[in-house]
């Protein structure tokens, strides 16, 4: 028996295949879809040569017989990813707009984190989780919370406040209400979008890359990424990454410890893909530098201070370790039915002591200490079944899912009395006692506080006319939240929450012209009610603990997506409304609204042999629709911008082989910081520069990179807000200059 071995290419697995079963490749579902490469020469028993057509199996993050979408021109985004349990699509033919940006563009921006990768989308904006150092992503004007960031399409397993490039493949960036295709997301966000993170897979070629870096403030980088590929036909890969940073940030007196850790394994078998995941990261704070709290009557937006300088007493940090496993299989049950399995558990530990100033005008502030204690235990699952059948001229894609999701929480905090400050002449004070009655649960062993079980079952169905260039797309999922609350001290449940909602979708695209799609779509977001609270502000709650139904937020967009070949992009129109809890005489309910309204354009692409292109501008009107005794109706919401625009470029050298020139403009307008709309912060522009130049040493590839963030030295109050309802500030990093080397043995 003869043995023919496919080309090896990157990202991909050549596997040993009998000549003889070439021809009955188109049979197999597993390669069935695969792209015909160029014809390799085979000898024939006469001693011709022969030319068969050979097919490569792809290495895949989610054990996908399709494996990852190919990049587009200039590899900084791809062709399309995972829409929810539609699975892997092309962009051209969803009716829904996404990014996902490839690990080339992560590695040659030497991003830290995923909020590194986020500052090139023009839809999304960077913010800080309300009194820690959690990284909120704000998509189409509503908050992402980095709990509710998904990995592999399942939620709640990444580290909870901060997640290193380094276990990251692609970013997924899906833009708009997403709960059918994603279920809701656990931590309550999620209205505007999804993030999605896809781990690495083990390429086709032996894999051996050392990385090392520094920032110009002190701040030391070393990174390994080793992958190899096994067995006689190359079916069994494992990829290894670990990393360590430590070292002083460029902000006075702060420290920051990173180290990571993930092991990635996958297995291709001819109907059976499996793959699975294992990762830890400890990453740790000394003396960081807080958010600033605004008063709620009255508040003073006070001057920027030096994006250098820190205001942070030196007894505060933040420390967080997280470990997660996740498992994912794939089987063909025949040439039209795929099933798949997936699973991921995650136990995190939090330890943090901050100090977070009210500013109170004229430079002074008012601090008190928080110190708190959190434990999570979180396990997830989610199965189903996807194919194809054919009624006449009409194609059916059908997919049907089912999903669960618990998580444990147990936490404890303890505070201080408040004590004077200065925000631009900082005072170091002692580390102040704990206050007699500002305490819950014990620091040494938190207790049980809050239980969230999350369920839901999906089923959809993409019918395709005139040979599929009309694909309308319909679908609902039945969503279930069980909530429980318990008391600090004595675990007492004190709260109940048990709601069903149904969550449907309706979407349409037709390819106009090969370069062409037109789309539109109806979806709904889906986000668990509030506790009516004992009182707000100094207003008593009548109905204080009654459990409000889940916020429906219901969504309609429209839009043009173009793929030139060499340049692609969409171009989106869309209005979301947005339900949240007020109070009318003494009850608490649901009775306000803000209504997100926009104008998204994306462009990516290589226009230019050497010159490539990312970026665009979104238009956003993010208005108070309904509001409590219509006190602030018709004003904008906290912490959206009007304008976010951003424009990303890349410049091979000509004459100068391996040589690359990148710059990036990141825009952002004014944000109003108060619900009348009497207080903004200013608006503000950050310019980033870089180089890099690959070359090759003693037959290895080595590439040194070097960029410069915020090269102007620009002070400016990056966001407002974030979490929903407050209006604290963030102050931009300051001017930063990162290095790097990356050898491939």
């Amino acid at each position: 028996m003869t043995i023919l071995r496919l080309p090896r290419k990157t990202g991909a697995v050549s596997v040993l295949l009998p000549a003889c079963l070439v021809a009955g490749f188109a049979g197999t579902p597993a390669l069935a879809q695969q792209p015909v490469d160029n014809q390799q020469e085979q000898t024939s028993q006469s001693g011709e040569p022969l030319e068969l057509p050979t097919t490569e199996v792809v290495a895949s993050a989610d054990a996908s017989a399709g494996g990852l979408t190919e990049p587009y021109v200039g590899e900084q985004v791809a062709r399309g990813g995972r829409v929810g349990i539609l699975g892997n699509q092309d962009y051209m033919d969803t009716p829904f707009t996404s990014t996902a940006y490839t690990s080339q563009l992560i590695q040659d921006q030497q991003a830290r984190s995923v909020s590194d990768v986020l500052q090139n989308d023009p839809s999304v904006r960077v913010a800080r989780g309300f009194g820690n150092f959690q990284e909120l992503y704000v998509v189409r004007g509503f908050p992402v919370f980095s709990d509710d960031i998904s990995y592999n399409g399942l939620y709640g397993l990444l580290p909870r406040q901060y997640v290193a490039s380094e276990f990251i493949e692609r970013v997924e960036v899906f833009r708009g209400a997403n709960t059918f295709l994603n279920g809701a997301a656990p931590g309550g966000s999620g209205i505007g979008g999804a993030i999605n993170i896809l781990p690495k897979r083990a390429p086709n070629e032996p894999l051996s890359r050392l990385s090392l870096g520094a920032e110009d403030g002190g701040q030391g980088m070393v990174a390994a990424d080793i992958a190899r590929r096994f067995g006689e036909e190359q079916r069994f890969g494992m990829r290894l990454n670990a990393a360590k940073r430590d070292g002083d940030t460029n902000v006075d007196d702060e420290k920051r410890t990173l180290d990571m850790f993930g092991l990635g394994l996958d297995y291709q078998g001819d109907n059976f893909r499996i793959s699975a995941d294992i990762g830890h990261q400890y990453h740790y704070l000394d003396q960081p530098r807080p958010s600033v709290y605004l008063r709620f009557v009255d508040p003073i937006i006070p001057s920027t201070p030096d994006a250098e300088d820190s205001f942070a007493q030196p007894w505060t940090y933040s420390k967080e370790k997280q470990t997660f496993g996740t498992f994912r299989a794939e089987y063909d049950f025949s040439d039209s039915v795929t099933g798949w399995l997936a699973a991921g558990v995650r136990e995190g530990e939090e330890d943090n002591r901050l100090a977070v100033p009210t500013y109170n005008g004229a430079g002074q502030t008012s601090t008190s200490m928080f110190e708190n204690v959190r434990e999570d235990d979180v396990w997830t699952a989610e199965f189903g079944l996807r194919g194809r059948f054919q009624t006449g001229a009409v194609s059916h894609q059908w997919v049907t899912s089912a999903a669960i999701f618990n998580s444990e929480e147990r936490n404890a905090y303890a505070t201080s009395a408040a004590f004077a400050g200065n925000l631009y002449t900082p005072i170091d004070v002692e580390r102040p006692p704990y206050a007699a009655d500002g305490s819950g649960g014990s620091l040494s062993d938190p207790g049980l506080i809050n239980r969230t079980r999350t369920q839901s079952l999906a089923i959809a169905d993409t019918l395709g006319f005139m040979d599929d260039r009309l694909l309308v797309t319909l679908g609902m999922r039945r969503q279930g939240f069980d909530v429980r609350g318990y008391d600090y001290n004595s675990s007492d449940r004190t709260s109940s929450y048990k709601r069903y909602e149904n969550t449907p979708v309706a979407g349409v695209v037709y390819r106009l012209t090969d370069e062409v799609s037109l789309y539109a779509n109806y979806i709904e977001g889906l986000v668990k009610g509030d506790i009516a609270p004992a009182q707000s502000g100094t207003t008593p709650i009548v109905n204080a603990g009654e459990v409000l139904s889940p916020y429906v937020a219901e969504q309609i967009e429209a839009g043009i997506k173009y793929d030139g070949g060499v340049v692609g992009g969409s171009l989106a129109v869309f209005t979301t409304d947005r339900p949240f809890s007020t109070v009318e005489n003494g009850v608490f309910g649901e009775g306000g609204e803000q209504r997100n309204r926009g104008i998204e354009l994306s462009v990516f692409g290589e226009p230019l042999y050497g010159v490539r292109l990312l970026g665009g501008v979104t238009l956003l009107d993010a208005e108070l629709t309904k509001t409590q005794d219509g006190l602030d109706e018709g004003n904008r919401a906290i912490g959206v911008p009007r304008t976010q625009a951003n424009l990303g470029g890349e410049w091979d050298i000509p004459g100068i082989d391996g040589l690359t020139l990148t710059s990036r403009v990141i825009y952002t307008s004014s944000q109003y910081a108060a619900l009348d709309n009497n207080v903004e912060i200013p608006s503000w522009t950050r310019l980033d520069l870089g180089a890099r130049y690959r070359m090759v040493i003693d037959d290895h590839d080595v590439t040194i990179r070097a960029r410069l963030d915020n090269a102007t030295g620009r002070d400016y109050w990056a966001s407002t807000g974030g979490y929903p309802g407050q209006n604290y500030l963030v102050l931009g990093a300051p001017r930063t200059l990162s290095l790097s080397a990356t050898v491939d043995f």
